[in-house]
């Protein structure tokens, strides 16, 4: 299964990806982006957010 991840490391917080995808990519609590665990992910979606995130910190693991 593909899941996306998000390198919270060159994360700049745009907010991006919650905008295009919010039941995938949320803020926690600890002001990072968090990967919401679901059984599928939205794959038109999910590369919606990769295509517009400014940092390329988005990208899909295999699992």
């Amino acid at each position: 299964m593909k899941v996306p991840v998000v390198d919270i490391g060159t994360c700049t917080l745009c907010m991006g990806c919650v905008e295009v995808c919010p039941e995938v990519f949320v803020q926690n609590d600890a002001g990072y982006i968090q990967v919401n665990e679901m059984d599928v992910y939205p794959e038109t979606e999910v590369d919606e957010a990769i295509k517009y995130c400014p940092e390329n910190c988005i990208s899909w693991e295999e699992h």
